[in-house]
């Protein structure tokens, strides 16, 4: 009897974890939806976004940085830090309210609380595949022009990197969502902070112009090694093992930090959502 009682808990526990599987799914199709309702071009602004920041950034800094320690075509260099921090970016600021904006399915039904950011960082995921397709576009256009440019097959290398930089989006994104449920104001906060942490790394510059300090400073910065690495893999390179390391060694602790603060105060959010 207690046999048959163990396969029907094992049952019921396989049926929920499809169920959360399907509302993962449903939620990200929803968020993607969400995101171009009422677009004429729809998701096509995921291609032209990328492209028109790097053209706005290439003609205002390409006189002053081009020629200073980059090392790689400018415009390409432009948009693969933009590629990597705008998926951050967008990850993270739209975990931010995942909770709040969700507050009569997390009231009303049994869903697991970590599925709403999740959903976020995955949608955001399917926006830096698109992404990535403008990046090879621009790569190709260039390479056309003129420009020394090559396609490598350590290009490859973005199936074992992206769970890093996943990883510290999601860990980010828990962190940010956790204390937005209390403290509304961290909003416009994170805002600011992003605004800082996005000059902060080389997106646009390299970082062999800063002072002695500020380059010591920026060794603190883990967007910086995952933009570096990003940058390097799609140049051939992939000997900068540290880099590597450092990912996910960033990913590691920010997911862990972020997962014990949300189980800590997930069973609050209900008060103040």
């Amino acid at each position: 009897m207690s046999f048959i009682m163990k396969g029907k808990a094992k049952r019921s526990n396989e049926m929920t974890a499809r169920q959360a599987a399907n509302a993962l799914a449903e939620m990200v199709r929803h968020n993607i939806k969400v995101q171009y309702r009422n677009s004429f071009l729809g998701v096509i602004w995921t291609l032209l976004n990328p492209l028109l920041n790097m053209i706005v950034l290439a003609l205002v800094f390409s006189h002053i940085f081009s020629n200073r320690g980059i090392g790689m075509d400018y415009p390409v260099y432009i948009m693969g830090g933009n590629v990597i921090f705008s998926f951050f970016r967008m990850a993270t600021t739209s975990c931010l309210p995942s909770i709040v904006n969700n507050r009569d399915l997390l009231t009303k039904t049994r869903i697991p609380h970590i599925i709403f950011p999740l959903s976020n960082v995955l949608s955001s995921s399917v926006n830096f595949l698109f992404s990535l397709v403008a990046l090879l576009l621009v790569m190709l256009v260039r390479l056309l022009m003129g420009a020394k440019i090559g396609f490598y097959w350590t290009s490859l290398m973005i199936i074992p990197y992206f769970p890093a930089v996943f990883g510290f989006s999601l860990g980010i994104g828990l962190i940010v969502c956790t204390i937005y449920v209390r403290f509304r104001d961290i909003k416009h906060i994170y805002t600011v902070f992003l605004l800082l942490w996005q000059y902060g790394t080389p997106l646009f510059y390299s970082e062999t112009i800063l002072s002695d300090k500020m380059a010591a400073v920026m060794k603190f910065n883990p967007m910086y090694y995952f933009v570096k690495y990003f940058r390097a893999i799609m140049a051939g390179d992939i000997s900068d093992w540290a880099s590597f390391g450092i990912c996910y060694a960033s990913a590691a602790l920010a997911l862990m930090i972020g997962l014990l603060l949300f189980d800590w105060r997930k069973r609050s959010f209900t008060i103040y959502v």
